[in-house]
């Protein structure tokens, strides 16, 4: 009968030390990677960024951001469901993520099973805003044009099933206007063709086109939420400026593998409510047209539970379909 050398248990009781020392490592322990399903420049790329910036402070580690863009965050958050569920590896995302189960029938995850929402950051409404050039000054105006030229208008948007194609789909069916949607990989490729002047509008957040209509690139022309922003008080509401039933805000959330241990989402989700509440962020956010959330997973999950459940409806029973 063979026996086990004093060295062998040695090296057993090193292993198992340095073993258990690093199960016990508080979160985190090393660099965080912010997944975003956008190129740089869009709105979700700007939040992220802000919010990486910002977490160190209260956790001691990098946040780092890696756009990994396309299918309207799909990629992205297939990536995210896939990875290691050890809070290393965690989704920044926006609104999109709950249409997408209405647009895309046979997705490779389910955003509500496979996904532990930890902390909305922030959210801000869409805008409608066309080209410098277009003859259109205001909504009513708009409408007027796309009901004299049918399908000669178009609007570009951050991919098919997006917030963007949504906001954009609902004005074209509470107005019954026929605009051509021109999809892209983010909201920085779309707006750059729409200030080159390639396409008509856009639909996007005011973080994203906040300093090219104030360098008077774009005009934004109606913001798709319940009040006016502060930051544009000149521009009316949708409802405003004659259009019901077109209100569509942009959430910018954190969300982790759904096996993430609880305590990790916990400190996670403690961190964004506090960087969401300092000063400092609350102030630039403010600055960009964004309002600071931080709320709870409890409320984010119950908060994306109702929204998928109402994008559902919507996408029923107005009969939007992906292109």
């Amino acid at each position: 009968m063979s026996r086990t050398s004093p060295i062998a248990w040695l090296l057993v009781l090193v292993l198992a030390v340095h073993g258990g020392a690093a199960l016990a490592q508080p979160y985190p322990s090393k660099p965080v990677r912010f997944v975003v399903g956008f190129p740089p420049g869009g709105g979700t790329d700007i939040m992220a960024r802000l919010l990486a910036a910002k977490l160190p402070e209260f956790l001691g580690q990098p946040f780092v951001v890696e756009n990994r863009p396309g299918a309207a965050t799909n990629i992205a958050t297939e990536h995210v469901v896939r990875s290691a569920p050890d809070g290393y590896t965690i989704l920044v995302t926006t609104a999109t993520m709950a249409m997408n189960s209405s647009f895309y029938k046979k997705l490779p995850f389910d955003v509500l099973r496979d996904l532990a929402p930890v902390s909305i950051f922030s959210d801000s409404p869409n805008v409608l805003v066309v080209r410098a050039s277009l003859a259109a000054k205001d909504v009513g105006e708009v409408v007027a044009l796309a009901r004299a030229k049918p399908g000669v208008l178009n609007y570009s948007s951050a991919g098919t099933g997006t917030t963007q194609h949504m906001t954009g789909e609902l004005f074209k069916l509470r107005t019954g206007t026929d605009i051509v949607h021109v999809p892209f990989k983010g909201t920085g490729p779309s707006l750059t063709t729409l200030i080159a002047g390639d396409v008509d509008m856009t639909f996007a957040n005011i973080p994203a086109i906040l300093p090219h209509v104030r360098a008077g690139r774009l005009r934004a022309l109606a913001v798709a939420g319940d009040k006016r922003s502060d930051l544009m008080p000149e521009v009316p509401t949708m409802k405003e400026a004659g259009v019901d039933g077109v209100e569509v805000t942009i959430w910018y959330g954190v969300l982790a593998p759904a096996a993430t241990p609880r305590a990790v989402v916990d400190t996670l989700a403690a961190a964004v409510i506090k960087a969401a509440r300092s000063p400092d962020i609350r102030q630039r956010l403010l600055e960009q047209g964004a309002e600071p959330i931080g709320n709870t997973p409890e409320e984010f999950a119950r908060q994306l539970r109702e929204e998928v459940a109402r994008w559902n409806k919507v996408v029923a029973a107005s009969g939007i379909r992906v292109d």
